[in-house]
């Protein structure tokens, strides 16, 4: 990991910026409306579940159904990541049959 600091923020915790005072105009976005330009911006979202190493001879032996052991435990948190930056961690959830993620936690990194 680079010298970037992360600093876990629950979500509960979040708080949405408050109105300008004073007539002042912060400039920032007002409501999802005002995205709409970057709402088709394409971005690679990942979540991983866990890390395992292996040698290619062993990667080539696997098979469907095959187990894998990873470097986390079952119930532990699973990293997000936006176009290789990691942003968040959340939860595996099963909803009607798929596997999705629920966002538990902002990572907020300081440069």
């Amino acid at each position: 990991m680079s010298d970037e600091q992360e600093t876990g923020i629950p979500l509960n915790e979040l708080e949405a910026p408050s109105p300008p005072t004073d007539g002042e105009d912060n400039h920032g976005p007002q409501s999802a409306g005002d995205l709409e330009a970057v709402f088709d911006v394409p971005v690679r979202i990942s979540a991983v579940l866990g890390h395992s190493k292996m040698h290619v001879s062993d990667l080539l032996k696997l098979a469907s159904g095959t187990v894998l052991e990873l470097d986390r435990k079952v119930g532990e948190a699973i990293d997000i990541y936006v176009n290789d930056r990691l942003v968040a961690r959340g939860e595996v959830v099963l909803v009607e049959d798929k596997l999705g993620v629920t966002m538990t936690e902002i990572i907020k990194t300081e440069r």
